[in-house]
C-alpha cells in the first residue's frame, strides 16, 4: 500500500444521522407506552386523539407513541449528537437494547472511517444489524468522487454493537484497503 494512503474516523453525514436521532425519539416514546400500567393507555390513547397531531386509525399505537413523544423531555438533535459521539457504547448499548433495533432489512450505521487513497478519498461504514442473538455486519465503501457504494458480504457476527464496533475499528488501514479491494466490481 501506498505510504501516503491516510486513515481516518469519518464523521456520518447529517442526514444518516437525523434518521438515527428520529429512530431514537420513537424507541423512547415506545419504551414509555410500554411501561404504562394497562388501565393509563385508553386514557392516554383519548388525549392523543384529542391532542390535534396526526394519527392514524390503521396504528393507535404509533399514534399514542407520536403523541408520548410529543411530550417527552427529549434532547435536542444537536444536544443528542454531541452525547452519541462522545457517548457511542452507550448509546449502541441502548440500541441494542430496544425492539425497533435496525434488522437486516435495515441496517444502521455504528461507525465511519475515512480511507484516504492515492485515486481519492473513501468512506468505510460499518453498517449493522440484530439478528436473534447476535449482531451481523457488513462495510459500505463509499467513493468520495463519484458517490458510488459498494459493500461486502456479512462479515461481522458479535454478540452486540458494541463488540461490532470495536472489531471495525480494530482494522488497520490496510485491512481495510483489502476489503475495499474485494468489495469492487
Amino acid at each position: 500500500m501506498d505510504p501516503r494512503v491516510a486513515e481516518e474516523l469519518a464523521p456520518s453525514t447529517v442526514d444518516e444521522e437525523r434518521a438515527e436521532y428520529e429512530a431514537y425519539r420513537a424507541r423512547q416514546a415506545r419504551a414509555l407506552v410500554g411501561m404504562l400500567p394497562r388501565e393509563a393507555v385508553r386514557p392516554l390513547y383519548r388525549k392523543a386523539l384529542e391532542s390535534g397531531l396526526p394519527h392514524s386509525e390503521d396504528d393507535p399505537l404509533g399514534t399514542l407513541a407520536a403523541f408520548c413523544e410529543s411530550f417527552l423531555p427529549l434532547p435536542t438533535f444537536d444536544v443528542w449528537r454531541s452525547d452519541r459521539r462522545a457517548y457511542p457504547d452507550a448509546h449502541m448499548e441502548d440500541l441494542g437494547e430496544a425492539a425497533g433495533a435496525p434488522s437486516a432489512a435495515e441496517p444502521v450505521t455504528l461507525e465511519a472511517r475515512v480511507l484516504a487513497r492515492t485515486q481519492g478519498a473513501w468512506t468505510a461504514r460499518l453498517r449493522g444489524f440484530r439478528d436473534e442473538d447476535a449482531w451481523r455486519g457488513f462495510i459500505a465503501f463509499e467513493d468520495g468522487r463519484s458517490g458510488h457504494v459498494h459493500r461486502t458480504a456479512l462479515i461481522f457476527r458479535e454478540p452486540d454493537a458494541v463488540e461490532l464496533r470495536s472489531r471495525f475499528l480494530s482494522f488497520e488501514p490496510a485491512t481495510l484497503e483489502a476489503f475495499l479491494r474485494s468489495a469492487l466490481p
